[in-house]
């Protein structure tokens, strides 16, 4: 059964009115008491309902507003889910923004935010909520969304799996499976490892288990080899017990030390089993979290886990959209995931603000001839001697002409050379080059948009538009200050929800400090965020 619109009091109560008093510095519990009613208006309180079946069985679910603001006070204060139950009971603050005020009890319990978190996530509601607060701004702050300014930046969140080697990887998976079946059938996982095949289990060490000297190259191919031997031992045991569904649980761990082996093993010339040189392609590094991946910021960050996109709103300040991608993915592939989010909100990109790692995503490689583009340019060098910004390039001819007035045809994304003849006996020469075979140019893929961007950034007024990107920056810390630098959640997608609520409360904070306010009691002085 769907819920019925949720419509708590608007006018504050004598003792609403001393807590708001009281509060001194989370001042969005403050916020969202005075203007829940117009964040959730009823439009917006029946599309969240979809979330319920709508059917006449069954009791009457709790007001999914009710559920979203929890959601949103869990991501400004940090919490776990058994924390937020305990303080809608010890918190007058909570109380105050659910309208249960006084009350013993909650209002839900932790089931009911868990499945509703879960509702959010398979309707992609969690991005109608971004979407909802971005309305608000709108309303507020009187801007349109026809011609839109935004700037995009990334940051490191590490994951809450352990990163494990391949030794312990294929241990852990060995020892999840086991357990599985012990706790399916109320034995001991001593007793089952001997049964299974596996007696390295039995410890809850594997390394202590194998008891080797891990320096010496012999007796690590050794380990590898035991533990290999361990899960065929439990494959072939697996395959004697009785169907069920743990069973297929434990089917499935097995099936992914088979992954990690194929991914970290292969076989020396005698066959025998060592790991892979090198790093496989989208390794896998945690047993717990499918979706975490070795990556790096940068060429001294090194991440494990996930990369968290925001993309704001350059005139309302506000987070547009944000994405999550795996550690390894490129940044520039974020923008798939940042257009498909905007979609409700009918975007026209008029300038994109962004650093070099998203030059080569679809929104600049496919652009139209409205979009600007504000990046730093990659940078030219040539060791002292003329570098590329010392030729000419025409667009209308496609001709490149270096500083001797010679001109040579040219292809965006190739290599030019010039004639090794010309370059032999050019005055110029040693200014030039020092290579035997002439002087080289590599012309950019998108060289007139390079081009474009070194220009504007050798002049005043451009390097301040650059300037511009920096808040960005800015909110990304703040989101990264309520979200923290390790996620929450095991999996890319909780994690992507975990990113956008937070991004609510970024904006929610926006909004209450933008001039105009929405509907609330005359009384009540102010209700900006300072806390």
């Amino acid at each position: 059964m769907r819920p019925p619109s949720w419509h708590p009091p608007i006018e504050l109560s004598d003792s609403e009115a001393l807590i708001i008093k009281r509060i001194k510095r989370a001042k969005l519990f403050t916020f969202l008491r005075l203007n829940r009613s117009s964040i959730f208006n009823d439009e917006f309180q029946d599309e969240l309902a979809t979330i319920f079946k709508d059917s006449t069985v069954g009791n009457c679910p709790v007001p999914p507003a009710q559920l979203a603001l929890a959601t949103i006070l869990q991501a400004y204060m940090g919490i776990s889910d058994d924390e937020v139950i305990e303080e809608m009971v010890m918190d007058q603050r909570w109380q105050l923004v659910l309208d249960c005020l006084g009350s013993e009890t909650p209002p839900f319990s932790k089931a009911t935010l868990i499945r509703f978190r879960k509702g959010l996530i398979k309707k992609e509601l969690d991005q109608r909520l971004i979407d909802r607060t971005v309305e608000i701004a709108k309303q507020k702050g009187g801007f349109g969304s026809s011609q839109l300014r935004l700037a995009l930046d990334s940051s490191p969140l590490w994951g809450a799996g352990k990163v494990e080697d391949t030794y312990n990887l294929l241990g852990h998976a060995l020892r999840k499976a086991v357990s599985v079946i012990a706790r399916q059938q109320g034995r001991g996982l001593t007793e089952m490892a001997d049964e299974a095949g596996a007696p390295i289990l039995k410890n809850s060490s594997l390394k202590t288990a194998l008891d080797l000297n891990w320096d010496d190259p012999i007796e690590r191919q050794n380990a590898l080899s035991i533990i290999l031997n361990s899960l065929d031992s439990v494959e072939k045991w697996m395959q004697s017990q009785s169907d069920c569904d743990e069973i297929e649980v434990a089917k499935e761990t097995l099936d992914i030390a088979r992954f990690i082996e194929s991914q970290n093993v292969t076989l020396d010339s005698q066959g025998s089993p060592i790991l892979t040189k090198g790093v496989a392609k989208d390794r896998r590094i945690s047993i717990e979290d499918p979706d975490m991946r070795h990556g790096r910021k940068s060429r001294s960050k090194k991440i494990d886990g996930y990369k968290r996109h925001v993309l704001k709103d350059l005139d309302i300040g506000v987070v547009r959209a944000v994405a999550l991608t795996k550690a390894n993915t490129p940044e520039s592939a974020a923008t798939v995931d940042l257009e498909s989010d905007l979609r409700f909100q009918n975007p026209h990109l008029a300038e994109l603000h962004i650093d070099r790692a998203y030059l080569s995503s679809h929104w600049v490689t496919q652009r139209d001839e409205q979009l600007k583009i504000f990046c730093k340019a990659w940078p030219v060098r040539n060791s002292g001697r003329f570098d590329k910004n010392a030729f000419f390039l025409d667009w209308d001819t496609h001709l490149i002409s270096c500083p001797n007035q010679v001109s040579i045809p040219f292809e965006p994304g190739k290599v030019v050379h010039f004639p090794e003849s010309e370059c032999a006996i050019c005055p110029l020469r040693e200014d030039c080059t020092n290579s035997k075979k002439g002087r080289s140019i590599s012309i950019h893929a998108d060289e007139a948009l390079m081009q474009e961007l070194r220009a504007r950034q050798s002049t005043t007024i451009g390097r301040q538009e650059l300037r511009e990107r920096t808040t960005v920056e800015h909110s990304l810390a703040h989101i990264g200050h309520w979200q923290g630098n390790r996620a929450r959640y095991i999996g890319q997608r909780k994690n992507l929800f975990d990113l956008r609520r937070v991004a609510v409360v970024h904006n929610l904070h926006v909004i209450a400090r933008m001039d105009k306010v929405l509907p609330v009691k005359p009384s009540i002085e102010s209700n900006s965020l300072t806390g």
